[in-house]
């Protein structure tokens, strides 16, 4: 039976690619699919055939970019609280006239909902249809508020008043379908799963192909020295500098034994050892092949995708979902933790070499490898998705 499966996405990279995957599955197995959302931002990572129905975002006279650019010095609470008061809920108040025209024009079996697009939630619910939650980030699943109790009962209320203001009476947390949630991780690396519901699927990542894979110098890899790379995201390049020249400074001393990639634009930089490589982007899924660790913000994309080939990590958490990212990372035994704004270059050395050299790092992150191969990823999440028809 063919069904229309749509997905409601917020206009942000790490949580579009993972339902690519997921969309292609369910393609191949004769299903339409749909992204609702923002062109501008969908359009470079989508398949160029794929359908998106434009949903529009609207933050008064400021362009996204823009409240984006005033939260990226915010840490801890404060960052928290700007996501969801200052981005977030004004986000889902925009999107929700869009996706419900979105809903009318696709007319979809099963809506799958990022969690921080509530507006796709909301207007599921009020059509009574099946919607998954898509949690491209462990973060809302776990306990993140025990040092803060009133942070997590102030996120729930901010959801609260936001379905208030769409005369909903029956209020829920739209961060969690009652349906579905396909969670891109597993207990392996997020913890004991056993507080959670049957509904909860912990499926790991899902990495497909990516359309315009940028060139690379093939040829500069050596194969008689290790490989790492270096990255902070899509989003915090320019707040990087800094840790870009301390990582610079901690590769330095060993060129003759590795090769650093980092991605970042070479003008951030200045001058490299030649066996440092700077490029503005690069072809992650096909390099990280070729690599044996991984220096990062803690993205869960990121530390995904390394740990699904088995690769150790170095994370220095800044914001967001990153902190909670890292610690999972660490008490996983995975990799070490250092501090984005404070690590010196012989700290950062130390933290590269010791990952490198202990085995004991690679042993863990080739069995959280193990686990999201057995969660079945994408082809696991289309299952569960079926199943709601």
């Amino acid at each position: 039976m063919v069904s229309r499966f749509l997905f409601v996405v917020p206009p942000f990279a790490g949580h579009v690619l993972p339902t690519v995957a997921v969309a292609q599955q369910l393609r191949d197995r004769g299903h339409s699919v749909a992204w609702a959302g923002h062109p501008a931002v969908l359009a470079p990572l989508l398949p160029s055939r794929a359908r998106v129905i434009p949903v529009p975002a609207q933050f008064g006279d400021q362009t996204l970019a823009e409240v984006r650019n005033r939260g990226l010095g915010l840490r801890g609470a404060a960052a928290f609280r700007f996501l969801w008061a200052e981005l977030l809920i004004p986000l889902a108040v925009s999107m929700v006239p869009g996706v419900a025209a979105a809903v009318d024009d696709f007319q979809p079996d099963v809506l799958i909902v990022d969690q921080q697009a509530p507006a796709g939630a909301l207007v599921a619910r009020q059509r009574v249809l099946p919607w998954a939650t898509s949690a491209t980030t462990p973060a809302e699943l776990t306990n993140q508020f025990t040092t803060m109790p009133k942070l997590g009962t102030w996120a729930r209320q901010c959801l609260i008043d936001f379905q208030y203001h769409f005369a909903e009476t029956d209020p829920i947390d739209l961060r969690f379908s009652d349906h579905l949630v396909l969670a891109f991780t597993t207990t392996a690396l997020l913890g004991p799963a056993d507080e959670f519901p049957h509904h909860y699927k912990f499926v790991g990542p899902s990495i497909g192909t990516r359309p315009g894979v940028p060139d690379f110098p093939w040829s500069w890899l050596d194969p008689d020295r290790q490989h790492v790379l270096v990255s902070l995201g899509t989003l915090n390049q320019d707040a990087g500098r800094r840790f870009f020249a301390t990582a610079a400074a901690a590769l330095a001393p060993l060129a003759g034994r590795l090769q650093a990639i980092m991605i970042a634009p070479p003008h951030l930089l200045g001058p490299l050892p030649r066996h440092i490589l700077a490029r503005e982007s690069i072809p992650q899924l096909d390099l990280l092949r070729h690599l044996h660790a991984v220096i990062c913000h803690a993205g869960h994309n990121t530390v995904c995708e390394a740990l699904a080939h088995g690769l150790p990590l170095v994370v220095a958490p800044i914001r967001d979902d990153q902190p909670v990212i890292a610690h999972q990372v660490t008490q996983a035994g995975a990799g070490i933790r250092v501090h984005f704004g404070r690590i010196s270059a012989g700290e950062l050395h130390s933290a590269i070499t010791a990952v490198l050299d202990d085995p004991s790092y690679r042993v863990a992150a080739q069995r959280i490898q193990t686990s999201f191969i057995a969660g079945g990823g994408a082809t696991s999440a289309a299952d569960h998705l079926e199943k709601l028809l």
